[in-house]
């Protein structure tokens, strides 16, 4: 839809309620004025009102936003009338994995620089590795719950034994917080091994085998990461760390 360039003023119907301030609606109004518009700010201030400016104009949600004359709707299609991108609700995504994975970067790197007084030491790589892990277990923590199941659909010894699916998480932060402390070794090694081998087998055979196309588990029960690269890379991780501390240990005492 085209915008018209002549036309800079919007008109906005949003919920502003003493116990209830529609999020949206705050949204909507931003962007329009972002966009260059002046917003006709009109308050829908109770429940009556909304219901009744809801039947008026056939609408089963507010805000609603008006330009030109013309309804564009809410604040979706307010991103999609400006050309951003909006997302389905099913639809997959990376960012969660991302901004896990960044945050443990820096967050090794800033550890190492306090430690260390630089960010270029191996202790930084280790470091990146377990507080991955343990940011990874949190995400699964939040709701074991729906991580156990939908982790049910590709982990083997989930299926064989559904209480797995409950214990992994506490495996994974266990090994993680013991790794960034380097403590007890011989406990966090044993576990990181082998909750990543059985992972890394029951992804590889559930991806690249079966090629079954399924959600990810890795970020949470709710994550819309798609099953593949990115559960594959927490589990090879796991397991490489679990094979190198001991190594570690041994080597540099």
């Amino acid at each position: 839809m085209a915008l018209d360039s002549t036309n800079k003023t919007a008109r906005l119907y949003r919920m502003v309620m003493p116990g209830h301030l529609c999020p949206y609606g705050l949204k909507s109004k931003d962007l329009l004025e972002r966009k260059g518009f002046d917003v006709e700010d009109n308050h829908l201030t109770s429940r009556e009102e909304t219901e009744a400016f809801k039947k008026d104009h056939g609408v089963d949600t507010t805000p609603q936003a008006f330009i030109g004359g013309e309804r564009i709707g809410g604040y979706d299609d307010l991103r999609e009338h400006f050309g951003q991108e909006v997302k389905g609700e099913d639809e997959t995504s990376y960012q969660p994995v991302i901004a896990i994975f960044a945050t443990a970067f820096l967050m090794a790197l800033a550890v190492s620089w306090y430690a260390f007084g630089t960010v270029l030491t191996l202790r930084a790589f280790e470091w990146f590795i377990a507080i991955s892990m343990t940011l990874l277990a949190v995400q699964k923590l939040q709701d074991v719950e729906s991580f156990s199941t939908m982790f049910l659909n590709y982990d083997l010894l989930a299926r064989r034994w559904v209480r797995y699916g409950y214990l992994y998480p506490f495996g994974e932060a266990l090994a993680g917080i013991l790794m960034i402390a380097g403590a007890l070794i011989w406990i966090a090694s044993p576990v990181a091994i082998f909750i990543g081998a059985v992972g890394a087998v029951s992804v590889f055979k559930a991806v690249y085998i079966d090629t079954r196309e399924l959600k990810c588990a890795c970020v949470g029960g709710s994550s819309n990461v798609p099953l593949g690269f990115v559960s594959l890379t927490e589990n090879v991780m796991m397991l490489a760390m679990g094979i190198w501390m001991p190594i570690r240990m041994v080597w540099l005492g």
